[in-house]
């Protein structure tokens, strides 16, 4: 059979509509599942600023940034609870801790329906967190790989495709509901959602004995991570987090440094999100072929590449061919933070080193907004493309 066929099938297998159609695949029912509630659960969360922060700025009295620090705090809390939430996750599974993390995420989303000030503001985003940690990415990945078992790298590849879309989907949704409702009736919404949607769905959809129901039998709790591994997967890790989520944010500076008008420049960061989702993509359609070493050597490769492109060109075809270029590396690099702790650690230890690996991961995304806005603004464009490369 032609190797498109192979794809295909696999696509549909894993990733059918919910509507009119039967999953009897277990694995299938999860990955269906959690591409749900990951969507809602991330962009009930860290996407809600970026839309409604001016409204919220507004009625709480507070200043735009501190606002949008909101998200901030969310990853610095995760990072904190990450690891101490590691051994849980092995012990007893993903499915009642990403339950409970749907139903907190509801009630820091309540908190900051009803805030009227900082003090419960910030309190929300803690809540927000402290529900990520139990619920978005790496719960999600840790419940994937339990329900997979071998096949476990191929149902990631889907889940992490179906995330590619979140912004697409929840930023026009989320500011059709704010025109019609306001932010705060949108905010209690999402909380909603939250308790009623993705709560009965971890609940329903995961495995209840994740370690039988894969078929592969645990490694001791005590199993070592090999230290210099880790590090170094850490490290790299954090390094790419955070080169591409502070260069998300000044994006549309760097084009315009470059030469490009402001029209261009938005037309060529848009096009990033379409790259990002073909890089996703190259997981899928490769990894019969190639191993998740090579896809990812292939994926850190190509951002210095798209860096040297940028800071050559000055024409709107070079900020395009930047944005497929860096657009590919990210989507690719997004789902080798989600297989190769599969190939790298022993068999049983992959929720233990991906909720560790999580800390260094959400501390870099955390810092680098405010720290890479700064080069920008005190150091120039050019520095900071040069200091990426």
């Amino acid at each position: 059979m032609p190797p498109l066929f192979h794809h295909c099938r696999d696509f549909m297998t894993l990733s059918a509509p919910i509507t009119g159609v039967r999953l009897r695949s277990p694995t299938a029912r999860a990955v269906v599942a959690l591409s749900l509630t990951q969507l809602i659960g991330w962009g009930a969360t860290f996407y809600l600023p970026a839309v409604m922060g001016p409204a919220m700025a507004g009625e709480l009295g507070m200043a735009l940034p501190m606002v949008m620090a909101g998200p901030t705090i969310m990853l610095v809390v995760m990072a904190m609870m990450s690891w101490p939430l590691s051994s849980i996750f092995e012990r007893h599974g993903a499915r009642a801790v990403m339950t409970w993390g749907a139903a907190l995420g509801a009630g820091g989303l309540l908190i900051l329906g009803l805030a009227h000030g900082p003090v419960f503001y910030i309190l929300s985003w803690v809540t927000i967190g402290l529900a990520g940690t139990c619920m978005l990415t790496t719960p999600a990945q840790i419940a994937v790989s339990e329900i997979a078992g071998d096949k476990a790298r191929r149902a990631l590849g889907i889940l992490i495709l179906a995330g590619g879309l979140t912004s697409t989907i929840v930023w026009p949704l989320t500011g059709l509901l704010q025109d019609q409702w306001g932010w705060r009736a949108t905010t209690l919404l999402f909380a909603a959602l939250m308790l009623f949607v993705c709560a009965p769905l971890h609940w329903t959809a995961l495995a209840r004995r994740p370690k039988e129901k894969s078929g592969v039998k645990a490694a001791p709790e005590s199993a070592p991570i090999h230290g210099p591994s880790f590090i170094l997967l850490a490290a790299s890790f954090a390094a790419n987090g955070f080169v591409t989520w502070g260069f998300a944010l000044t994006i549309i500076i760097l084009f315009e440094a470059a030469g490009l008008d402001h029209a261009g420049a938005l037309a060529a960061a848009a096009f990033i999100g379409i790259a990002r989702w073909a890089g996703r993509l190259v997981d899928f359609l490769g990894g019969r072929r190639w191993s998740g070493f090579f896809i990812g050597l292939t994926g850190s490769a190509l951002f210095p590449l798209s860096f040297a492109v940028l800071l050559l060109s000055n024409s709107f075809t070079g900020a395009m061919l930047f944005a497929a270029l860096y657009g590919i590396a990210s989507g690719i690099t997004a789902v080798t933070r989600a297989t190769l702790p599969l190939q790298i650690f022993p068999t049983g230890t992959y929720a233990r080193a991906s909720a560790r690996l999580a800390v260094p991961l959400n501390l870099s995304y955390a810092a680098a907004p405010p720290l890479f806005t700064t080069v920008v603004t005190y150091a120039g464009p050019q520095t900071a493309l040069c200091w990426l490369s």
